[in-house]
């Protein structure tokens, strides 16, 4: 524990200082964490959604980044062949771990 916080923490302080730090898109963020939900689009399907499908992306540090956060994606994921409306979730954690996620909903 006593080598794995002081390298924890100089990647935090180094990563604050550069560009290339794991980040997702959200509407606001926060410097240390970021947890958020927020609308991307809808349709004008009518009716109750029954169906939810989720794809997502995930990045290291801004190093690494993969995934793949269609729309496309999430909606075979869940099954569903009428999107009624998509959101998006995203998160962040001292610019290490980012992680993006498209929720479409329908049926």
């Amino acid at each position: 524990m006593k080598t794995i916080l002081p390298a924890l923490i100089a990647v935090v302080l180094l990563c604050s200082g550069l560009m290339g730090c794991a980040t997702a898109t959200m509407p606001v963020s926060g410097f240390m964490y970021g947890n958020v939900k927020a609308p991307m689009t809808g349709t004008a399907a009518p009716g109750q959604t029954t169906l939810v499908g989720r794809a997502s992306v995930r990045s290291i540090l801004g190093l690494i980044a993969s995934g793949d956060a269609s729309i496309h994606t999430a909606a075979r994921n869940g099954g569903i062949t009428e999107i009624h409306y998509v959101d998006y979730e995203s998160q962040n954690f001292f610019g290490v771990l980012a992680e993006f996620t498209v929720v479409v909903y329908g049926n």
